[in-house]
């Protein structure tokens, strides 16, 4: 029986130390998960403190010297490194190691390649895969022959990249207009959802945060939640029904990660935006996790980035029933709470605090309707917040919360 299986990639992961080694030891634990998650084997941390990253290396002469030592004596098929290497950078480490080199940006792009399911992630994918690889055709040489590498040779776009630089640049062009009637098609979506003033909150957080497990909890949804970097890629939009009555819709977005490449924030703007047009920013933060406050400041820092500025901002920290949950406060934040997505604990609280925001932005009105306007009372229902219906002999005595856009209709 003969196996078909791809041979399995035992990497390095390397990393280049600017001030603090705690720190480089702290991201490179996490280019370890992003490696596990893409499907190869990390062996050991590479780390050297250097003043500044080599223009042309990546790492100094004698660490090179030392890491080709390594990579025989372990077995190694190639090294990841941390940060995205240049064109150079690459070409050079590849002809001085000779191995396969890697980066960061490219592992991400192999595991997007893995989750994209939708027409709108699959053209996103592949987009951010041939602008990263566009860049390095110049001079490339040799290592034309393997453009498809990063993690196995898989996922939208990924089978064989001509090298030919006019030929991808084409390709682009193509995915971009592809994108644009996506992109136009999400504005037809949103410009409904305002017509029919439905409340949006977008979920953001740090990948592996729970957000999928969150939507999961509140709305019944069957997303996948695995305890995995960016376990789910396509958003996701589901009503959910808060207790006072009034709904809402809940997206679930992307997750975010430090050193996101600028290849992904770029083919994925259309689809982080979600938070941009959003009501409430619902940002949920892993509160088991040590680099909690790094990562909280990577979402804000990717939020910016897109210009998500002026919205109320609810912070969940999730898993708090983890026996190394913290409970820390967010000055970003205009409320925070303590909740476990998967058992439940804070989930009735936190939909009140989603109600109390929405009550806080509309009008309070009282009313006494006659009855061939009972009609009336279905858009305070349906737009608002109903608090009162008694049919009285002289009419229809109603009084609730709702937009004030909703008033001139009442």
């Amino acid at each position: 029986m003969v196996d078909l299986k791809e041979a399995e990639e035992r990497v390095i992961l390397v990393g280049v130390a600017l001030y603090d080694i705690e720190e480089m030891e702290h991201s490179l634990e996490e280019l370890k998960e992003l490696v596990t998650t893409a499907g190869a084997v990390s062996l050991e941390m590479f780390i050297q403190s250097r003043e500044q990253i080599h223009p042309g290396t990546y790492l100094g002469k004698g660490k090179l010297d030392e890491l080709k030592e390594r990579i025989a004596e372990l077995g190694a098929t190639g090294i990841v490194c941390d940060d995205e290497l240049t064109p150079a950078q690459m070409r050079n480490m590849e002809q001085i190691l000779d191995t396969k080199v890697m980066d960061r940006t490219l592992i991400i792009l192999d595991i997007f390649a893995q989750r994209a399911n939708t027409r709108e992630g699959k053209i996103q994918v592949e987009l951010a895969q041939l602008r990263y690889r566009a860049a390095r055709l110049i001079g490339s040489g040799t290592a034309l022959s393997r453009l498809g590498g990063g993690i196995g040779t898989r996922g939208p776009g990924e089978s064989k990249l001509e090298s030919d630089r006019r030929v991808i640049h084409e390709r682009i062009s193509v995915l971009k207009r592809e994108l644009e009637d996506v992109k136009r098609h999400r504005e037809v979506t949103r410009s409904r959802r305002t017509q029919n003033r439905m409340p949006v909150v977008a979920i953001v957080g740090y990948t592996n945060a729970g957000k999928s497990t969150l939507l999961n909890a509140l709305t019944g949804a069957d997303i996948l939640a695995e305890d995995k970097l960016f376990a789910t890629l396509d958003p996701t939009t589901r009503n959910l029904v808060l207790p006072t009555g009034e709904e809402v819709l809940l997206t679930d977005t992307v997750g975010f990660i430090r050193k996101l490449p600028h290849h992904l924030i770029d083919a994925f703007k259309s689809t982080l935006e979600e938070a941009k047009y959003a009501d409430i920013i619902l940002h949920v933060v892993d509160s088991s996790n040590p680099q909690m406050d790094i990562q909280m400041q990577v979402v804000y820092e990717t939020l910016r980035e897109l210009e998500v500025g002026d919205k109320t901002v609810i912070t969940a920290f999730n898993k708090s029933d983890c026996p190394v949950a913290q409970r820390l406060s967010d000055p970003y934040a205009d409320d925070t709470i303590a909740i476990s997505a998967r058992s439940g604990e804070g989930l009735d609280e936190l939909q009140i605090i989603l109600a109390n925001v929405l009550r806080a932005r509309n009008i309070y009105v009282e009313k006494v309707y006659d009855y061939k306007d009972a009609g009336k009372i279905q858009l305070i229902r349906r737009y608002g917040q109903l608090l009162k219906e008694e049919y009285e002999e002289d009419g229809i005595h109603a009084a609730g919360y709702v937009p004030a856009d909703i008033i001139g209709r009442l």
